[in-house]
């Protein structure tokens, strides 16, 4: 595996760990619909989050959370719909992302409602 693949898996590994500590409880990871997938889908109360997790060794060529992309963000809002659809789940909904940078010290950021639906 490549070390760029390793450093993601290791990064959603936190996350997951991240999240459970948190109270969320963990539904999926890297759940796959077509050519859509989404790292973490986690449940807190009644609301099914949808998680995008970027990771990078350090921030010398930006920030993590500068990854996400619109094509991304769409590709996540298609996988949210179906997954719901199959759940039948009627509740809220949200997307969030962690971004997480291993040097100098490890820093995770969550950030919640990162990105709106824009349904058309």
């Amino acid at each position: 595996m490549a070390a760029h693949n390793d450093l993601g898996k290791k990064g959603e590994q936190i996350a997951v760990s991240f999240l459970q500590k948190k109270g969320y409880e963990l539904l999926e990871t890297n759940w796959t619909v077509g050519k859509a997938e989404v790292d973490i889908i986690v449940k807190k109360r009644e609301v099914v989050i949808f998680v995008e997790v970027k990771t990078r060794q350090n921030n010398v060529f930006g920030y993590p959370e500068e990854g996400v992309t619109d094509k991304k963000e769409a590709l996540m809002m298609e996988a949210a719909v179906f997954y719901t659809n199959q759940l039948k789940h009627e509740a809220a909904i949200r997307f969030d992302i962690i971004a997480i940078t291993i040097e100098p010290d490890l820093e995770i950021k969550h950030f919640r409602d990162a990105f709106f639906p824009t349904w058309e």
